[in-house]
């Protein structure tokens, strides 16, 4: 399999960057679109590194945050044959508290309402087609994330601590082993590790690759981190986006040649 970063918050001199994260990734004769970007950058980027978007079987979003959402009408009014895939708890609904008020952070409000007919909501583990599957948190007391991020949920008028319930995991079999994409892990890189491992009795994973949110922690935060990811024996790591270029370097420290930075552009081949 092979997947191309089509956005990512670092780009280069041809590829721009943006903060969020979309993938284009080709998985034998299928092929697959992981998010698309806070705008239409995700198809530009596409278009200049040659990848057709209006071939893409499948797409999924991986929660319900603008910075991963916003570019998808862009790809549905594009791609008219693609369905959506996207967790059951997927709202309009997501906010952080930032200076002292309520910022919304989630999808461009309308759009569950304009695409209904091409979202395919998902509860539990699902295999979309054959070797990639949709894996949900399945660990509790994630509100303990949602509190620590201050991120909320507006529901029936009340303010709700986030537990990232409409976040989920796209898990790909390969001859090496599982490979997870997570775009920003909000629930923590080692805990989505261990999540798919429960998933997959016995299995080995190759690779967890996206976002580890980790931009606004402490360094000493970090390198724990690091550490219990290291103790999954996950083989490889790629992360960039919400995970910040300073938490990468002490990342790249802790966990030496397991570690590589996500970049628009970059290929990287299972």
């Amino acid at each position: 399999m092979r997947a191309t970063v089509l956005v990512d918050n670092i780009g280069n001199d041809t590829i721009q960057g943006e903060w969020g994260l979309s993938f284009y990734i080709e998985y034998g004769d299928r092929k697959l679109l992981l998010d698309a970007g806070a705008s239409g950058l995700f198809a530009e980027n596409a278009q200049k590194l040659g990848l057709s978007l209006e071939e893409v079987d499948y797409a999924v979003l991986s929660h319900a945050h603008y910075d991963h959402a916003d570019g998808m009408s862009v790809f549905l009014d594009r791609n008219t044959r693609a369905r959506l895939y996207l967790r059951d708890a997927c709202r309009e609904n997501c906010y952080r508290i930032k200076e002292g008020g309520w910022k919304y952070i989630g999808i461009q409000e309308g759009f569950l309402e304009k695409y209904r007919d091409r979202l395919v909501y998902v509860s539990g583990d699902l295999e979309i087609t054959k070797g990639v599957w949709l894996i949900p948190h399945r660990t509790s007391g994630l509100e303990r994330a949602g509190r620590r991020e201050k991120m909320y949920l507006r529901e029936d008028g009340k303010w709700i601590t986030d537990c990232f319930a409409h976040e989920q995991s796209l898990v790909f079999d390969t001859p090496e082993g599982l490979v997870i994409f997570n775009s920003c892990s909000h629930g923590g890189a080692d805990t989505v590790i261990c999540e798919t491992e429960e998933a997959f009795p016995g299995r080995k994973v190759r690779a967890l690759i996206g976002g580890f949110h980790l931009h606004n922690k402490t360094e000493q935060y970090v390198r724990e981190i690091s550490a219990r990811i290291r103790e999954t024996g996950v083989e490889e790591i790629f992360t960039g986006h919400c995970t910040g270029e300073e938490a990468y370097y002490v990342m790249k420290e802790e966990l030496g040649d397991k570690a590589h930075q996500l970049r628009a552009g970059l290929q990287m081949d299972f």
